[in-house]
């Protein structure tokens, strides 16, 4: 299993968009086979960063997730509002795996 993380640079002016983005991808992502964990806006500190964060099982399951992301209506009708609306000013995509194994509480002798 992999994980992506997406760092956006959004207009601070058009966080609203970019919250309604984030909503419909909690629509389609699922839909076209990753797990996603969420989207993370603005709260406090930097007003411009942003996160999506998504498992996978592997870059080859990503193609064809991103092959059915681009098919899917809503897919296809976010990438749009997000072109039409221009509120992403840059993003960044990489892929992580877990190095930890299950967190525990330590127990001290």
């Amino acid at each position: 299993m992999i994980t992506c993380f997406i760092r956006y640079q959004i207009d601070p002016f058009k966080q609203d968009a970019f919250a309604e983005y984030a909503r419909n991808w909690g629509q389609a992502i699922p839909r076209c086979g990753a797990d996603l964990t969420g989207y993370f806006g603005p709260h406090e500190g930097s007003a411009t960063t942003a996160y999506g964060v998504y498992n996978i099982e592997n870059l080859a399951t990503y193609e064809a997730y991103r092959a059915r992301l681009a098919n899917d209506p809503l897919g296809r009708a976010n990438y749009e509002f997000a072109r039409k609306e221009r509120f992403i000013l840059g993003e960044d995509r990489i892929f992580l795996k877990r190095v930890s194994g299950p967190h525990a509480e330590l127990v001290r002798p």
